[in-house]
């Protein structure tokens, strides 16, 4: 699943591309938005919040998408050839007379009010990168179940959102503790650091998320300290990277790094 600011990224190159803008094409491939056509109305702005983009459009109408595990949306010069998958994988396409936006593989995508967004939206957290972040909020919605794993819960986009599997398994390394560990076993100044260092990480990796690195370094191979790294050795202390399931979803962690809560 992508993670924040790889989706704040799309949501920034689809708002170069349409915001201000009048569509001369609109093609919604999914059927219950078949028959909607969004020709000549004029596309205001397409903002992220978590991991949903939300483009808002003339007439008080928002197209809300998320992309999951294998959404993504391109963004082609008129006339350039689409890049991004086979035509049957299109799920939306928004033209105007310079630039068209191509929705492949979305899972969700739907035409609603703008009014109605806390409809879909309301669920969610503090969100990592938008302008109304509240750290002091994330901290206590992460404390309210100490019961929780670490990793389950910075997954939860109802506790803060905009996290994924990658920077779960950095996190929890730079917390010093396994994603199996209880939220409540860490200490509260451990959990405030956690949260404050997401988000300094989302919004210094949006603009580059493939290039992401939560090291700090930019060389190849050298981004990121356990994700995806199982059966090499740490960065930190040389002892081998495990791997596992959590959640049916991978799981990285050093087991001497990460063995108990840090101060």
């Amino acid at each position: 699943m992508p993670e924040g600011d790889t989706v704040w990224h799309a949501a920034t190159r689809l708002n170069h591309a349409l915001a201000g803008a009048v569509l001369v094409r609109s093609d919604l491939r999914v059927p219950r938005l078949a028959t909607v056509d969004l020709t000549g109305r004029r596309v205001w702005e397409v903002v992220p919040r978590g991991k949903h983009l939300l483009a808002r459009i003339e007439g008080g109408l928002t197209l809300h998408s998320h992309l999951r595990m294998d959404g993504a949306w391109r963004v082609f010069d008129s006339g350039e050839k689409w890049r991004g998958g086979p035509a049957h994988e299109i799920r939306a396409v928004l033209g105007c007379a310079a630039h068209t936006a191509v929705g492949y593989r979305l899972p969700v995508l739907e035409l609603l009010r703008t009014t109605e967004e806390g409809r879909v939206l309301g669920h969610l957290g503090p969100d990592l990168l938008g302008p109304d972040w509240d750290a002091d909020l994330a901290v206590a919605h992460l404390l309210a179940d100490p019961s929780c794993p670490l990793g389950e819960a910075l997954l939860d986009q109802r506790k803060l959102a905009g996290l994924g599997n990658v920077y779960k398994a950095e996190l929890c390394f730079m917390a010093g503790v396994t994603p199996w560990r209880p939220v409540g076993d860490l200490p509260v100044s451990t959990v405030r650091r956690l949260v404050v260092t997401a988000q300094r990480l989302l919004v210094a990796n949006r603009t580059r998320p493939s290039a992401r690195t939560t090291t700090g370094s930019r060389r190849p191979g050298r981004g990121l300290f356990v994700y995806g790294r199982a059966n090499q050795a740490c960065w930190r202390c040389g002892t081998t990277i495990r791997s596992g399931r959590q959640q049916d979803r991978p799981a990285y962690w050093c087991p001497r790094c990460q063995s108990g809560p840090t101060r």
